[in-house]
């Protein structure tokens, strides 16, 4: 399932992918997932598409690149739209749709307390507010997204040996901090609890009401939890982002997270239904998890049940992503019931860009050629320099290169920025711009993002890596710095990467980009352009073991994967 990291925290707000020239837009999402195997960033994937009437599966890569030995898995070969891959998060809209399912029956109601379908568990409450069904379904419940006692003893599994009595006993121990319905937070505890109560309501498994009401009306035949023979042939080899082979997840009891298993000709069947067309049977609820309930806090984006309901470039997007130890996922369509993709991996590589490229529309290039580009001088450029807060967790950093003004939003990558006039600059690789605003006495204090129709201010927060600025950088030799080099594991899902190239140290977080770390004495690290530093632990016998990231406050440990 997708587990959105600590460090530099992905935000959808500033959508970086090139604009191109106007073409079939199934050749741009070749391209793409062309691009992401041929650098090996994904060993394989599987892309379906559906334009109109039109449907295409494509398959790239390989369904496995061997590392760390097959053990008689999936030989390498083309993926093709039989492969199974886990799909992670994306899981949840199976969930909501059970939950629509039983509400147009009569079976339920979205408003009913938890606690009403599950008599057994002591469910937390809010000065008497309880949690309810929609509160579970729109990731509102006020609940953590992982409970605190899941302490895994494989953290290549990570939720195998999570009981329901953990569950339980997690639940009558915590205390609600604010009133249900009130504040977006993603949570996988919320998803498997809900889960949970849909089975005690309906009296089944998670596992077979999926088939019941999901897989086999829709004719979904290699979808499920347990893998049948026809899906263990078929199935991928995970990776982990270093491209190392890695376990498969169970989910016993919060299965209803991110527990399913799937392959694109059945992903295929699931986006038809949800974008209703013709010659797919249409299980009861469809039109009702589709539907905007509450607001996430983002500008442009809410939720469903479920489903992200997102504005982006004068259309609306319903979608979702998933990711595991081993593998990810992402499916979209437009609420026009025009374009849709399904989008399976086999690394557990973020796939949301190939996602995003095949459900919005092709632009035109960004017409450059007579833009009037103001000179400024160093001295001006740096009035701009900062840190600005779009969202909570999203930070748009502008820094100054060496040709001019960079702009860099949490979890992506650098962008160059021109000056359109003063105060004013704008983007050429997308149709974005930024306004930067004034205080009495001439001093930047926030800016505007300008994209897509919408207006998105940011305040300004602070000076660019004001803590960074405080440390001094010092060189290790190149030999010791490959002692830091690995894969380390911050939560279940969550992987830490630590790569070197040309005596130069890289942090990546799970399903994000790269960061340049800098020494500032043995074992201790800081990142730059973020308030985060690291510091490496070692055994007694001087091999390194694990790591702690230090950021806003917390201290989050890390062992060493394979120590």
């Amino acid at each position: 399932m997708k587990i959105s990291s600590a460090l530099l925290a992905v935000c959808s707000l500033l959508i970086l992918e090139p604009v191109a020239a106007a073409e079939d837009y199934t050749a741009t999402v070749q391209k793409v997932a062309t691009a992401r195997v041929s650098n090996a960033a994904i060993p394989g994937l599987v892309v379906v598409t559906v334009n109109g009437q039109e449907q295409k599966i494509q398959g790239f890569g390989l369904v496995t690149n061997g590392a760390g030995g097959t053990s008689g898995k999936a030989q390498p070969h083309l993926p093709d739209a039989s492969t199974v891959f886990e799909i992670g998060s994306v899981s949840k809209t199976f969930t909501a749709l059970l939950l629509a399912d039983m509400q147009m029956r009569g079976e339920l109601k979205l408003d009913d307390a938890v606690a009403s379908l599950l008599p057994a568990y002591s469910i937390p409450h809010y000065q008497g507010r309880a949690i309810t069904l929609l509160d579970l379904a729109t990731q509102t419940s006020a609940l953590p997204r992982l409970p605190a006692n899941l302490m895994p003893k494989r953290p290549d599994n990570p939720y195998a040996d999570y009981t329901e009595s953990n569950l339980r006993d997690f639940l009558h121990r915590y205390q609600l901090t604010r009133t249900p319905g009130a504040k977006y937070e993603y949570s996988n505890l919320g998803f498997g609890l809900l889960s949970q109560a849909l089975s005690a309501r309906a009296g089944k498994s998670y596992a077979e009401l999926v088939q019941e009401r999901i897989a086999k009306p829709l004719g979904m035949a290699d979808t499920g939890i347990a893998l049948t023979a026809s899906m263990q042939a078929n199935l991928a080899t995970g990776h982990d982002a270093q491209g190392k082979t890695v376990a498969n997840w169970d989910m016993p009891t919060l299965a209803g997270a991110g527990a399913l298993r799937s392959s694109a000709q059945d992903m295929l069947r699931y986006l038809q239904a949800h974008m209703h067309s013709a010659n797919v049977k249409v299980p009861a609820g469809l039109q009702l998890v589709q539907q905007a309930q509450r607001p996430t806090g983002t500008p442009g984006l809410q939720i469903g049940l479920a489903w992200h309901v997102q504005s982006v470039r004068g259309q609306t997007v319903v979608l979702h992503n998933g990711m595991t130890g081993g593998y990810a996922s992402f499916i979209g369509f437009t609420a026009d019931g025009q374009r849709g993709v399904v989008v399976l991996a086999n690394a557990a590589v973020n796939v949301d860009d190939i996602g995003m490229a095949a459900l919005l529309p092709a632009m035109p290039a960004a017409d450059t050629s007579n833009v009037n580009e103001k000179k400024l001088s160093a001295q001006q450029l740096q009035e701009y320099t900062g840190r600005y807060q779009l969202a909570p967790g999203a930070i748009l950093s502008i820094s100054a290169g060496p040709d001019g003004l960079l702009a860099q939003l949490s979890g992506q990558e650098r962008a160059a920025i021109f000056p359109r006039k003063k105060d004013e600059f704008f983007y050429k690789i997308v149709e974005a711009s930024l306004q930067f605003e004034r205080d009495a006495s001439g001093k930047i204090q926030s800016l505007t993002l300008h994209q897509n129709g919408h207006a998105s201010p940011a305040h300004r927060i602070g000076e660019l890596a004001t803590e960074a600025a405080k440390r001094a950088e010092i060189t290790l030799p190149a030999e010791q710095l490959k002692q830091y080099v690995g894969s380390y594991t911050l939560a279940p899902g969550f992987k830490l990467i630590i790569s070197e190239q040309s005596g130069q140290l890289y942090a990546q977080a799970t399903g994000q980009g790269s960061n340049p770390i800098y020494a500032e004495a043995a074992d201790k690290f800081f990142l730059k352009d973020v308030d985060a530093q690291l510091s490496f632990q070692r055994q007694a016998n001087g091999k390194i073991s694990g790591l702690v990231l230090h950021q806003s406050g917390r201290n989050m440990p890390g062992p060493r994967d394979g120590d």
